[in-house]
């Protein structure tokens, strides 16, 4: 991933609903969603999901794949992932070990957690 990548995939979560959608569709990894089913569960009118799924799309976050009458959404697990490594690459000069600190409890420390570490 370059640093172009990079920015089109924050400048499509820098908005409350695609976030939303985006960590919507990585919690359902790897099935996905059907738009509608995203709408119903964000409670979202279908023509503005339409235009945020298509922005995360562009992006190249989620991926589609046609299912009869429905377009179900997924996470690009690989694009999640090059964005991840772009942002840790240079972590921490040479200790990349302190990037990982929490994920043995389940996850990163959230911005309170980590001011105690």
């Amino acid at each position: 991933m370059d640093k172009l990548d990079a920015l089109s995939a924050f400048k499509a979560l820098g908005h409350e609903t695609r976030l939303d959608v985006f960590r919507l569709l990585v919690s359902e990894a790897p099935q996905g969603l059907a738009a509608g089913e995203i709408a119903r569960r964000l409670a979202v009118v279908q023509n503005t999901m339409s235009s945020h799924l298509a922005m995360l799309t562009q992006a190249g976050l989620v991926t589609t794949e046609r299912q009869g009458r429905n377009i179900l959404y997924r996470l690009n697990t690989p694009q999640l992932t090059g964005l991840l490594s772009y942002l840790v690459d240079d972590c921490c000069g040479t200790r990349p070990d302190l990037c990982l600190l929490g994920l043995e409890r389940g996850g990163l420390p959230h911005a309170d957690e980590r001011k105690e570490l």
